[in-house]
């Protein structure tokens, strides 16, 4: 059951940071101004989804990690700690101020800047939690080395 929830949660996770990427990236490159807005405030209302499964996901293999031993495990509860700062100390205050920023219609430099470090700490968080997921699949035998 354990395993099963963990699958779910995790790709859970890794969906909603590649929607919010890939929401944020088109809507800048090809959207008008009205729809980076609401792209912009509706992130932040994904995180009522997002940080449930990321701390379900991270509960749960934690759990089953207590049993098992190996440099997959250990390489995987070496890469959370960076999932997890990189999302509290830069993605979410992130989100936060671009919505902010976005709703008073504020596309300045700070705008600009601050999106450049979402996008590229969303992308790390992206190949960490994928990187993880690989890994996971070579554990229970599910993908080859």
């Amino acid at each position: 059951m354990t395993k099963t929830i963990h699958s779910i949660a995790g790709g859970i996770a890794l969906l909603m940071i590649l929607t919010f990427w890939l929401s944020t990236a088109l809507s800048e490159l090809f959207a008008s101004v009205d729809a980076i807005t609401t792209v912009k405030t509706l992130i932040p209302w994904g995180f009522l989804i997002l940080v449930p499964a990321l701390a379900v996901a991270g509960g749960s293999g934690f759990q089953m990690a207590r049993k098992r031993r190996g440099p997959l495990v250990e390489t995987k509860k070496k890469r959370m700690p960076i999932i997890a700062a990189n999302g509290i100390l830069i993605l979410i205050p992130s989100a936060l101020f671009l919505s902010f920023k976005a709703q008073a219609g504020a596309f300045d430099t700070w705008f600009y800047a601050i999106q450049a470090l979402e996008l590229v700490a969303g992308a790390v968080n992206f190949t960490l939690l994928g990187l993880n997921m690989r890994d996971g699949l070579r554990m229970t035998g599910k993908m080859r080395r």
